[in-house]
């Protein structure tokens, strides 16, 4: 089966960032041991986008600058597509401000931290996917991580999915490329 340039990008930066976090996963010293993390707490400073924050860490003292936090197992719309402005608003309203834990499993190509936010005891990512504000994350093009809320939230048509022509932020960046 032949395969697109924009998918072959994808598929390899994906075995990439596999390869990445295995390795980061199993270091024992050297340079991704100084880096790795498990859990930060700390307090969102900005949201970027709908799956993109900024936490300042509450525990040391010392780390004055925030970190850039990718939510884990979502993809919100895109900035400059229909449901993005959204998508980061409600991120906003809910994150802003407060304290969040953080369970890092890595970094991504963009050298974001990676990880699961948690406020309050509750899942961000779960909740903006139930909320219909991003899709669960994509494996072979099915939902995988959040699977139930995503198809709660398909049922009662929230946010993006009660809008018929809504595309996956995936398949926007392959059709119109990046955000400016």
């Amino acid at each position: 089966m032949a395969v697109g340039r924009a998918e072959a990008v994808r598929l390899v930066s994906q075995a990439l960032i596999s390869a990445a976090l295995l390795v980061a996963a199993t270091a024992s010293d050297g340079a991704f041991a100084k880096t790795r993390v498990t859990t930060l707490t700390g307090v969102v400073t900005h949201v970027s986008d709908g799956d993109t924050l900024w936490v300042r860490s509450t525990a040391d003292a010392r780390q004055r600058k925030p970190v850039k936090v990718r939510l884990l197992g979502i993809d919100a719309p895109e900035r400059c597509q229909s449901g993005g402005r959204e998508a980061t608003a409600a991120l906003q309203t809910r994150v802003l401000h407060r304290q969040v834990i953080v369970r890092v499993v890595g970094k991504d190509i963009y050298d974001r931290w990676l990880g699961n936010v948690r406020l309050e005891g509750q899942d961000v990512g779960a909740w903006m996917v139930l909320e219909g504000h991003a899709w669960s994350h994509r494996r072979d093009g099915r939902a995988d991580t959040y699977v139930a809320e995503e198809h709660e939230a398909r049922m009662a048509r929230r946010g993006v999915f009660g809008e018929p022509d809504a595309i996956e932020p995936r398949l926007f960046r392959q059709q119109h490329g990046p955000c400016d």
